[in-house]
């Protein structure tokens, strides 16, 4: 008992921490100065540090405790929402881990090539489009997994159809009996 509320407790804490992490990071990228390049890099430096010391902990410590959960509550193995949470948890992970957290760093590095003059001004470009998108799918999976762990709807896949029933012993028994007889005579 003592182990599922330690595991949902931090599991709860890191989904927090990574929907405010990636609210941050957005919130970052539109609000924060960005008129010289020097600014810029600054800002590519606090999302580097949002991404390391955030994100990535928040999604590893969230991953991790929910596995654990399943593990430990035998039940949520048999529930349609613990596994999409699992599925979606593991593409999550994939997302922040290459693309956000990773292209962190490098937007970071490139900034400030920009501000000491030894890269192109739109150098970034490209990965400033790719850096949405992906922060828009991440949020949207991070808040579905949030609703699925408060909904835990009873049946995500459609019921299994009931095998057909089979026949009583007694009515099998007849119809080899009835066979035996016809080719009897």
């Amino acid at each position: 008992m003592f182990a599922k509320m330690t595991l949902k407790i931090l599991h709860t804490l890191a989904a927090a921490g990574l929907i405010g992490g990636l609210g941050a990071y957005m919130l970052m990228l539109v609000f924060a100065p960005q008129e010289t390049a020097a600014d810029y890099a600054d800002l590519r430096e606090t999302i580097k540090a949002i991404s390391d010391y955030l994100l990535l902990p928040s999604l590893a410590l969230a991953l991790v405790t929910g596995l654990l959960a399943m593990v430990v509550h035998y039940p949520f193995q048999e529930r349609g929402w613990a596994w999409i949470k699992a599925a979606t948890g593991i593409l999550m992970f994939k997302g922040i881990l290459t693309i956000v957290s990773a292209k962190a760093g490098h937007a970071a590095e490139m900034s400030r090539k920009i501000a000491e003059g030894t890269a192109p001004p739109d150098a970034l470009q490209g990965l400033i489009d790719l850096e949405w998108g992906t922060l828009w799918i991440v949020m949207a999976l991070s808040v579905a997994n949030v609703v699925l762990g408060v909904w835990r709807p009873k049946r995500i896949f459609p019921e299994s159809k009931p095998a057909a029933e089979t026949p009583p012993a007694a009515a099998l028994h007849a119809v080899a009996a009835q066979k035996i007889e016809r080719e009897a005579a």
